[in-house]
């Protein structure tokens, strides 16, 4: 009995007959246990959440993909299933690199910094080989023996992850303009440069995003912060007013368009309007949008929000954007228990792509932005977005990965006698039997 008691002693636990949560307050009933739960903050309880809510939206979208899609595949004589099919088969391989990346340490992570932008530079240089292709004017895809993909989907991670190796290099030198602009800039610039050749100013403009994200919370000072910001809004007007079609869906959107913009550059925009409108509070039922018969363009990808919208009404987007709420709130608590910098900014700069690009989508058909053909993460149809989003998120939660998770089993005396490890410690103000015991 005494001994016990010295044990307990030692660990700071004394068993008083109540429960005791970690804050040493009494355990809460009903719901007062919901409010424990969701002012708790450990991994242990915020890592499965962002599990659950990517993996919901990853199942909105191939229903909603499977939906959107279905009449313009039928009426081009192919498969109905053909499009969810694919994507059902992408997002079951982009869920197992995130579920292999979670289990990925830090260090190794961090390694591939280098590897994967030079990768993504590769790829995107092939871009404008016999082995690119060009869809609805954009020439941004490969295709390899019947498969397509984007590298400037990948483009995104890679950036991210070298970007963040560098800064936590230079954290002490970073109040120097220039060991905050190189290598970072010259690299972004030249990722941003290759995409806007091949006419793709939406993913240019993500791509500027994240390479701010990442200066911000790599700690750059704000005026070179700000400098670099103002440079990227320039460059970005000027790949806007050099491109008519750019400069035509521009002007639609602030109703400067002639009185035949709603069969032209507005038309798409127009129609989006439409689906959100025509759907009410809970949507004509699924399956049973009105505005996908032809009527929007490319419906199963950048406008799939407007048929979901349409479909499962207001409730519907107030669930999807309430999902992407939960998902960062979960993520941005469990950084906040992170004390690695490479880690914090890692997993800062690949939330905040996912979430900008889904507030830059959702403003965009909604009539906020101009049209500029960005995807709905997890949801709009696409390989290449899907698995580089998920892959993120496997990222996400590698780097947030409490250390020690998995605690060892303690090892025996005679284990510890054949390796001469040595025992447990005790301390020395323990009563000499209690020592005895343990030893």
């Amino acid at each position: 009995m005494r001994e016990a008691r010295v044990c307990r002693l030692r660990n700071g636990r004394m068993n008083t007959g109540h429960k005791q949560r970690a804050g040493g307050r009494p355990a809460r009933r009903g719901l007062g246990k919901l409010a424990v739960w969701l002012e708790d903050d450990s991994p242990g309880r915020l890592r499965p959440l962002i599990l659950a809510v990517v993996l919901t939206l990853s199942a909105i979208g191939l229903v909603e993909v499977a939906s959107a899609s279905s009449v313009e595949s039928v009426a081009a004589g192919n498969n109905p299933y053909d499009l969810p099919l694919k994507q059902a088969m992408w997002t079951v391989a982009g869920v197992v690199i995130m579920l292999v990346l979670a289990r990925m340490p830090v260090p190794r992570i961090r390694k591939l910094g280098w590897p994967l932008l030079i990768a993504s530079l590769v790829a995107l240089v092939l871009v404008f080989t016999p082995l690119g292709m060009s869809v609805n004017g954009n020439r941004n895809w490969l295709s390899v023996g019947g498969f397509t993909a984007q590298p400037s989907e990948f483009a995104k991670l890679s950036l991210i992850v070298w970007a963040a190796a560098i800064l936590d290099r230079k954290q002490a030198l970073l109040g120097q303009w220039k060991h905050a602009v190189i290598p970072l800039g010259p690299a972004g610039g030249l990722i941003m440069f290759i995409v806007a050749l091949g006419h793709d100013l939406g993913t240019t403009m993500i791509i500027m995003m994240i390479l701010a994200a990442t200066m911000f919370y790599g700690g750059v000072r704000m005026k070179v912060f700000s400098v670099a910001g103002l440079i990227c809004a320039v460059a970005a007007l000027a790949l806007a007013a050099t491109s008519g079609n750019r400069m035509g869906r521009i002007s639609s959107w602030l109703g400067m368009g002639s009185d035949e913009d709603a069969q032209g550059m507005g038309y798409q925009a127009q129609h989006g309007a439409y689906a959100l409108a025509s759907g009410g509070w809970f949507g004509v039922g699924l399956g049973q949008s009105r505005q996908k018969w032809n009527w929007i363009p490319e419906a199963h990808n950048d406008f799939i929000f407007s048929i979901l919208g349409e479909e499962l009404g207001l409730a519907g987007t107030l669930l999807v954007l309430g999902l992407f709420a939960t998902l960062a709130v979960a993520v941005f608590k469990t950084i906040a228990r992170t004390t690695d910098t490479f880690s914090r900014i890692v997993a800062c700069s690949v939330i905040t792509w996912i979430l900008g690009q889904a507030v830059v989508n959702i403003a965009m058909v909604s009539g906020l932005l101009p049209v500029i053909g960005v995807p709905l993460p997890f949801i709009s149809y696409g390989g290449s977005a899907m698995v580089s989003s998920l892959a993120g998120i496997g990222v996400i939660l590698a780097v947030t990965r409490p250390e020690g998770d998995v605690p060892h089993p303690p090892r025996s005396r005679a284990f510890r006698r054949r390796r001469n490890l040595p025992g447990p410690a005790v301390p020395s103000s323990a009563p000499k039997q209690a020592r005895e015991h343990a030893h």
